[in-house]
């Protein structure tokens, strides 16, 4: 799936340095983040999930 997204000017400019230092390229790095990112995010919505029941009872 191709998806679009719109970087900040400092966002841009740190991953343009990440690619210089690393020799790999925005789509791999890009790839890496997203997939690291979304298992953080579910983490934590599952977790705040639980938390909510724990309180209801």
């Amino acid at each position: 799936m191709a998806a679009s997204v719109r970087l900040s000017p400092e966002i841009e400019q740190r991953l343009t340095q990440l690619v210089s230092r690393t020799g790999r390229s925005k789509a791999s790095l890009l790839r890496q983040i997203i997939e690291q990112g979304i298992e953080e995010i579910e983490d934590y919505y599952l977790a705040s999930e639980v938390l909510a029941r724990v309180h209801r009872g």
